[in-house]
């Protein structure tokens, strides 16, 4: 009986084909984490290595923090501060805060034959494709009709009715496209804002103590519902303000004046707006994307007149 005991106390031991077996890992995978440090180095009984429960549980550690978008190194970081005893139940509670559905909005599905129901009947692949490419449907493996995920129901009712009203499918993605990139700017400057007046004294240590980071979760946990108040307010007033404007100058007797030559907006990527911004300031921005274009087309002025030039010269050469 003692024995029996004894046997079901002990703790389980496991090959590397095993541990593979439970963690999902490959061996190869495995020993590359002993390798550069992420998992300990096995018991050695006899002629072999025996591994154990720890070795389990940090395989999953890992493979949830690769998950969440951890690379190799911070992982590294973070299971290093867990075993100096820095704990990492903060941490992770602060990726998942951060990580989590910023919307209430619940993901939705539809077939494809609603799909174009709702678009008109008539089928678009073009249209289609575009709206994967924006994330606005996700394609579903599997089963006898094509079927779509929706992250954002909104998102598409607003299309629909769009589309509905006369807006081409095209001019609505294009104008998807814009809106993107604008609203990532603000989410960049709000992220700038927060960062620098309150998470700053979180991140003093990399990686932060399970207290701050545990303090930081519960402060983004606050914020979080902040950055869609104040931009639903100010494109409210916004919107209000400018409609106004706009309704006067269709209903006033006088024709509208004509757009100047050459301001049409263009949009650009929100990185490059953020290291032009991050260069020349805010304020600069226009000045300086003008600026490097107008040097552009002059270099490609002068380089097409000296070729002319070299041609011109070859011509005379040759006769």
């Amino acid at each position: 009986m003692g024995a029996g005991l004894s046997e079901r106390s002990a703790q389980p031991e496991y090959r590397i084909e095993d541990l593979a077996h439970h963690s999902g890992a490959t061996v190869r995978t495995i020993r590359a984490y002993q390798d550069r440090g992420l998992l300990p180095r096995p018991e050695r009984r006899g002629r072999s290595n025996v591994y154990g429960d720890a070795h389990l549980a940090r395989l999953r550690q890992i493979a949830d923090l690769l998950e969440r978008g951890y690379t190799l190194a911070s992982i590294k970081e973070l299971l290093d501060a867990w075993d100096t005893g820095r704990g990492l139940g903060g941490v992770l509670g602060l990726v998942a805060e951060v990580q989590g559905p910023w919307t209430d909005e619940r993901a939705d599905r539809i077939s494809r034959e609603e799909l174009e129901a709702r678009f008109g009947g008539t089928p678009d692949e073009d249209a289609v494709r575009e709206a994967v490419e924006l994330g606005v449907l996700e394609r579903l493996p599997g089963g006898g009709t094509e079927e779509y995920l929706v992250p954002s129901p909104q998102e598409l009712a607003v299309a629909a009715e769009l589309h509905a009203a006369g807006v081409p499918l095209g001019a609505i993605t294009g104008h998807l496209r814009e809106l993107r990139d604008q609203v990532e700017h603000i989410a960049t400057r709000f992220l700038e804002f927060t960062t620098e007046h309150v998470f700053a004294r979180y991140l003093e240590h990399r990686p932060p103590t399970d207290a701050d980071a545990a303090e930081a979760a519960t402060m983004v946990r606050r914020l979080r519902p902040l950055a869609q108040q104040t931009v639903d307010a100010e494109l409210a007033r916004a919107m209000r303000l400018l409609a106004t404007r706009h309704l006067h100058l269709h209903l006033s007797p006088e024709p509208p004046p004509a757009k100047a030559a050459g301001t049409r907006p263009v949009p650009l990527p929100a990185d490059t707006v953020r290291a032009v911004r991050d260069l020349v300031g805010a304020e600069g921005v226009a000045a300086f994307v003008a600026a490097a274009t107008d040097r552009e087309l002059a270099k490609r002025t002068l380089d097409a007149l000296a070729a002319r030039h070299r041609e011109g010269d070859g011509e005379e050469r040759t006769t």
